[in-house]
């Protein structure tokens, strides 16, 4: 997107408070639903999607466009930004509703199950920060594999891989059928 890229250098070169505030109000509803579908507080979502935009304002110095997409650097830190929080606290996150799965991701559509979701976030936020990264990207985020492979600077093969393995301990964990 052009005035994107104008937006990010008019922030990087001059600081400009216009150009952060039409990038904020670019991205802020996308950010701020792919939190709230891991918090299901309209408080703590607020709070956490401000915070990250906090931190990508602080960190765009560094953000160079040749290594990401902005969607994908933003994604980045809105994903370890969740995963902080949740180390902090435990909220109980909202089940993904109005989504079209995949027939290949039919356990993901069990997640529905507010009991089981509420166990399956419990168990993946005890799990190492690469691993919840590529689970909240693609169950939250929606993401598909090439995208979260570019937010996390990983191959495509070792994300699908990662996933893969992850839904087939949560299948085996908590009995879902699949």
């Amino acid at each position: 997107m052009e005035r994107e890229a104008k937006w990010i250098r008019d922030i990087q070169r001059r600081g400009s408070r216009e150009a952060a505030e039409q990038l904020i109000r670019a991205y802020y509803d996308e950010i701020y639903r792919f939190v709230y579908r891991q918090t299901g507080n309209k408080d703590d979502a607020m709070d956490l999607t401000q915070s990250i935009f906090i931190a990508v304002l602080r960190a765009l110095p560094g953000y160079r466009a040749e290594r990401a997409s902005f969607r994908t650097w933003l994604y980045r830190i809105a994903a370890n930004k969740v995963i902080d929080a949740r180390r902090r606290t435990r909220p109980i996150p909202v089940p993904i509703e109005e989504t079209e799965v995949p027939a290949a991701e039919d356990f993901a559509a069990r997640v529905h199950d507010r009991a089981l979701l509420e166990a399956i976030e419990s168990y993946v936020s005890g799990l190492d920060p690469g691993e919840q990264a590529v689970f909240r990207l693609r169950i939250y985020g929606e993401k598909t594999f090439p995208e979260i492979a570019a937010a996390l600077e990983e191959p495509e093969a070792a994300v699908k891989s990662r996933y893969y393995r992850l839904m087939g301990r949560l299948r085996k964990e908590f009995g879902a059928d699949g």
